[in-house]
């Protein structure tokens, strides 16, 4: 039996501030003792390494900073055997964009943020695990034909912008857990699922690796 069975593979997680410590951590553990290198990316802004801040909406609570050195803008996405949108709002803060100057905001534009265009080529990719978790589908809504007729879970907050495209909604129950695997695409209503949604995505790269 191999205990390292995803040695050479990478996985990229998308963060940004807003992320859920606890979640981040379950990420480079869990794996790396399955043998993954995990590489935590976002959009630098032409910097070396950003530092961000961890949730701070729970009073009494000393937020954590996370340095992060990769910008997604830099990788080669065919690389990575999954990619994963980080859960809390880092998929809102990642979504920004910017209009042209001196050009109207259309709706057009939601699709220019380069951390959407990042997901949203992976989404085409069906040999990618894709895996937003929680408030992570956010990142896909600018693109809602590809999340039209998908089976997923996410948390109830992003629930009807999520529905608007078209997607398939799996409610929770003892049977998923939390977790609804739909082909290269797993979602999780939330980080506390986050140990079933790495061994989910983890089984669905070995079956493409299969596959090949």
């Amino acid at each position: 039996m191999n205990i390292r069975p995803l040695a050479g593979k990478r996985i990229a997680v998308l963060v940004e501030s807003q992320y859920i410590p606890g979640e981040i951590e379950a990420y480079r553990y869990g794996f790396g003792a399955l043998g993954a290198e995990v590489h935590f990316m976002s959009r630098l802004w032409g910097n070396n390494s950003l530092t961000f801040v961890s949730e701070v909406e729970q009073a009494g609570y000393t937020p954590q900073t996370l340095e992060v050195g990769i910008d997604f803008q830099n990788v080669a996405l065919e690389d990575y055997a999954a990619v994963i949108m980080a859960a809390n709002y880092t998929s809102v803060r990642l979504r920004y964009f910017e209009p042209p100057p001196g050009q109207p905001v259309s709706p057009e534009m939601t699709r220019s943020a380069p951390a959407v265009q990042f997901f949203a080529r992976a989404m085409q990719n069906p040999r990618i695990v894709k895996g937003p978790l929680c408030h992570g589908l956010w990142i896909l809504t600018p693109y809602p034909e590809l999340l039209d007729g998908r089976k997923v879970i996410c948390h109830e907050v992003v629930l009807a912008d999520v529905l608007n495209c078209g997607a398939i909604y799996v409610p929770r129950d003892a049977q998923n857990g939390g977790v609804v695997v739909d082909g290269d695409l797993v979602t999780g209503h939330d980080w506390h699922v986050v140990q079933p949604f790495i061994q989910a995505i983890a089984r669905q790269i070995l079956a493409l690796t299969a596959e090949v």
